[in-house]
C-alpha cells in the first residue's frame, strides 16, 4: 500500500451529483462532463500559453511563477514559494476531506528557447489555432471553438505539448470537479518546475531540502507524449542524461587552405574522426564497457515488447529506412544507454564558406542513461576512450604556449550530468492504481512502457524520497516538441483532461 500520491504537470445536468459526488464517476459520465466544460478552458489555454517561459529570462520565470500561484491559490489550493538559489519552486497542496493518501504531481512551466524567425506565425507566444488543408496547416479563428470540435485542428505555441498544455488539462479537471460538486479521492500536492529545460539543475538539493513537505505515497509526473497509436499509456521509467561538449585545436587562428592544407592539421576532420569512431557502422558504441551490466531476460523482453509498435509506421513518419542494429527492437533499444551527437561547429558553411583551416571545432553530445548504468562511470569511459586516441585533455578553456609545443592532439573535455535514469515495477500498487484510472477514463486499458526514451528530472524524487514515480502522458507525438512550431492536438488534449479527472476521483 502508498501512503501519498505526488502528480506533477496537468455530472451532468441530468445526473445525481449527489451519487456522482459519493461513488467515482463512470467514462460515460467523465466523458460528457470533459465535453461539458472543455470550451470554458479555452480562454485559460491560450493566456498560460501567451506567457514567455524560457529559464533563461528570470523575467519569464518570475511571470510564469505569478501566473501560476494565482491560479492554484484561485482553486482553494495553498501555495508556498520554495526557494532553490535559482529559479524557485512551487509547491500547492490542497487535502481531501477523508482522504488517507496524497499524491504529488510534477508540473514542468518553463519551455525550450525559440527562434522566432522559424515559426509559422506573428510569435511563439502568441498561439494560433490550425487546421490541415492540402497538407499545410493554416491559421483559423478561435471562435471555430465555440462550434463542432475537430480533435485534429492544433494548437501551435511554445510549449504548447511540452509541458504547458498537461497544465491546462489538470488545472481544467480542477474546474471540473469543483463544478460538478465530485469528491476528490486523495491530498494532493503539486510541485511546478521553472527550469526543467536547462536540466534541473537546483532540484535534486531542493528535493532533499524540503523532503518533509513532498512527502507523498506516489508521484505522477504529467508529461511527455503517448505511445505512437496515440491510445491511453503510462510510461514507468526514463532514461537519465549527462552531457559532455568537446573542443579540438588546431592552429592559433584559422590559416588558408591552399597555403597550410596537407601540411596543418584540421580539427574539424579530427573532430569528425574522433566522435565517428565512437560507434560502429550499426550504430553500437564501440567504446569498451558502455554496455555492460544491461541484462534483459527472456521475461523482461516479453512485457518490453508487449508494446503494440508500429516500427515500419515509426521510421515512415521520421523518414529514415533501417534503424541502428543496438537491439532488434525499438523498446529495447531504448532499455540501454546512448551516445547522441547533438551538434558539430566549426569555421563556416553556406554562403559564409570561406577556404581556411579553421582553428577549432567543438561538438556537444548527450549520453542518455539507464538504471543499471552508472552515469560517472560512462562518462569516464568517454573520457579514457578520448585519451586513448592519443588526445591530451587540456586543464583550462584554452591551450597554453607549452601544450601546443608539448602535444599533437588538444581537446577540452567538459561534462555535466543533469539527473539519473528511474523505473518503477509495472507490478506496483502505484501502477495498478492509475491503471485503474486511466481503465475508468477511457474504457480500456492503457498500453503500459517500461522505459521512455526522454529524460525528466524525477530521479531526485524516487532517490530522496522513495516515491514510486509513473509518467501519465496526454500529447500527441507528433507534436515538434522542442522545435520550432510547436503544437497541442486538441483531441489529446480533451483526452488529457478526461484523463486527469479520473485520476483526482479514482478511489484507493
Amino acid at each position: 500500500m502508498f501512503r501519498h500520491i505526488v502528480i506533477g504537470a496537468t455530472a451532468l445536468a441530468t445526473c445525481s451529483l449527489a451519487a456522482a459526488s459519493q461513488d467515482a464517476p463512470d467514462t460515460r459520465i467523465i466523458e460528457e462532463l470533459t465535453n461539458k466544460h472543455v470550451r470554458a478552458s479555452f480562454p485559460m489555454l491560450r493566456d498560460i500559453l501567451s506567457i514567455p517561459n524560457d529559464a533563461h529570462f528570470p523575467e519569464h520565470v518570475a511571470a510564469n511563477v505569478e501566473w501560476m500561484q494565482k491560479a492554484f491559490d484561485g482553486r482553494g489550493f495553498e501555495t508556498t514559494l520554495l526557494e532553490t538559489g535559482g529559479p524557485p519552486l512551487l509547491m500547492a497542496e490542497r487535502a481531501a476531506a477523508g482522504a488517507r493518501k496524497t499524491v504529488l504531481i510534477y508540473l514542468q512551466i518553463d519551455g525550450q528557447p525559440v527562434d522566432p524567425s522559424r515559426w509559422n506565425q506573428e510569435s511563439p507566444y502568441k498561439p494560433v489555432l490550425k487546421e490541415l488543408r492540402g497538407g499545410a496547416w493554416a491559421e483559423i479563428d478561435w471562435s471555430n471553438l465555440e462550434g463542432k470540435l475537430d480533435p485534429d485542428w492544433r494548437v501551435f505555441a511554445r510549449a504548447s505539448s511540452d509541458a504547458k498544455g498537461p497544465v491546462a488539462m489538470f488545472l481544467t479537471a480542477l474546474d471540473i470537479l469543483e463544478r460538478e460538486g465530485l469528491q476528490q479521492t486523495h491530498n494532493v500536492k503539486v510541485i511546478m518546475d521553472f527550469e526543467e529545460e536547462l536540466g534541473s539543475p537546483h532540484l535534486p538539493a531542493a528535493v532533499e531540502k524540503y523532503k518533509d513537505q513532498l512527502t507523498a505515497d506516489m508521484l505522477l509526473i504529467y508529461d511527455g507524449p503517448r505511445h505512437t497509436s496515440n491510445r491511453p499509456t503510462l510510461v514507468f521509467g526514463a532514461r537519465g542524461i549527462a552531457t559532455v561538449s568537446l573542443t579540438v585545436f588546431g592552429p592559433l587562428r584559422p590559416q588558408h587552405s591552399g597555403t597550410y592544407g596537407n601540411y596543418v592539421p584540421n580539427p574539424a576532420i579530427r573532430l569528425a574522426q574522433l566522435v565517428g569512431g565512437m560507434e560502429d557502422a550499426d550504430g553500437r558504441v564501440t567504446i569498451p564497457g558502455f554496455y555492460d551490466g544491461i541484462i534483459l531476460t527472456d521475461d523482461v523482453k516479453s512485457v518490453i515488447n508487449s508494446v503494440p509498435d508500429d516500427e515500419p509506421a515509426i521510421r515512415r513518419s521520421i523518414g529514415f529506412k533501417t534503424p541502428d542494429n543496438v537491439a532488434p527492437t525499438y523498446q529495447e533499444s531504448i532499455q540501454y544507454p546512448s551516445i547522441s551527437v547533438l551538434g558539430l561547429e566549426s569555421a563556416w558553411v553556406g554562403n559564409q564558406a570561406r577556404t581556411i583551416i579553421p582553428a577549432t571545432a567543438t561538438a556537444e553530445l548527450d549520453i542518455r542513461l539507464v538504471l543499471e548504468s552508472d552515469s560517472e562511470y560512462l562518462v569516464g569511459l568517454v573520457r579514457q576512450y578520448i585519451e586513448s586516441q592519443d588526445y591530451h585533455i587540456i586543464a583550462g578553456e584554452t591551450p597554453t604556449e607549452a601544450e601546443r609545443q608539448a602535444y599533437d592532439r588538444l581537446i577540452s573535455f567538459d561534462y555535466e550530468i543533469s539527473y539519473a535514469a528511474f523505473r518503477t515495477p509495472l507490478s506496483s500498487p502505484a501502477g495498478d492504481w492509475a491503471e485503474r484510472a486511466l481503465v475508468r477514463a477511457f474504457d480500456e486499458p492503457p498500453i503500459k512502457i517500461r522505459t521512455g526514451g526522454g529524460s525528466i528530472p524525477i530521479s531526485p524524487f524516487v532517490k530522496n524520497l522513495g516515491l514510486p514515480a509513473i509518467l501519465v502522458p496526454a500529447v500527441y507525438i507528433e507534436n515538434n516538441q522542442h522545435s520550432p512550431n510547436e503544437n497541442l492536438r486538441l483531441g489529446n488534449y480533451v483526452d488529457g483532461i478526461r484523463a486527469y479527472l479520473a485520476i483526482l476521483t479514482q478511489p484507493d
